[in-house]
């Protein structure tokens, strides 16, 4: 039996997150499940999750808004909001308001089989999740994570979120339980970036984790989309 995790990015009519914000979000609140509590032991969530890593890590990303957000906010799962700029907060930065529209909103969803999604999840769409960023952005905080965009390839937002997501949950099984404690404590501090041609080249000489996609969706099978750049990774 197949199992699919779902993440749902908020996106109201007249607040759309930022293309990064939305990016780093989906990949922090997938760290977010990993790390809790209940998703592991004798957790009441731990059965699901195991079934869903030990095959595939499939992951899906739809959209909601208005009544379908608060529908889809009243499932058990995590809501994790993201900084609003492409670079991580520091540690005692306020957490946004809901209604702060440059703000990321990322809902993440135990697994379930794909044909037992909650209709209140099912129904939501998952096109519609293009988002952009509006300028430039800083580079990468030293010591912070990153997630590497392979240059050569065009993804929608959700695609890449998924992607992203993908990455960071690659990384997590690489470190120890220690650097896991240590990466939770700061809130999963992360960045994505993409990578300039050169340095893509670079990092696929490491051995830091590579997603490589299924190619159900955007882009062929076997194509290589993020990179995990976690420093504990490269000791």
């Amino acid at each position: 039996m197949e199992f699919v995790l779902t993440l749902v990015v908020r996106v109201e009519k007249r607040a759309r997150p930022a293309q990064t914000d939305a990016l780093e979000t989906a990949a922090r609140a997938v760290l977010a499940i990993l790390a809790d509590e209940r998703s592991y032991g004798d957790g009441e969530w731990a059965d699901a999750m195991a079934a869903w890593q030990d095959n595939r890590i499939r992951k899906i990303v739809k959209r909601a808004r208005g009544a379908e957000w608060r529908r889809a906010e009243a499932l058990p799962g995590i809501t994790v909001r993201g900084y609003g700029t492409g670079a991580p907060a520091p540690a005692d930065a306020p957490v946004p308001g809901a209604d702060d529209a440059a703000v990321a909103e990322v809902r993440v969803f135990p697994p379930t089989a794909v044909d037992a999604v909650p209709d209140d999840l099912f129904k939501l769409q998952v096109s519609g999740t293009d988002f952009e960023d509006s300028g430039e952005l800083p580079p990468a905080e030293a010591g912070v994570p990153v997630l590497w965009l392979n240059p050569e390839l065009e993804m929608s937002s959700g695609k890449a979120m998924a992607q992203c997501g993908h990455a960071a949950q690659l990384a997590w099984w690489g470190l120890s339980a220690e650097a896991r404690k240590e990466w939770e404590a700061s809130d999963f501090a992360l960045a994505v970036r993409t990578a300039s041609p050169e340095h893509w080249q670079q990092l696929l000489t490491t051995n830091l984790p590579v997603v490589q996609d299924a190619g159900f969706t955007e882009i062929a099978p076997g194509s290589r989309t993020v990179i995990a750049d976690h420093p504990q990774l490269r000791r």
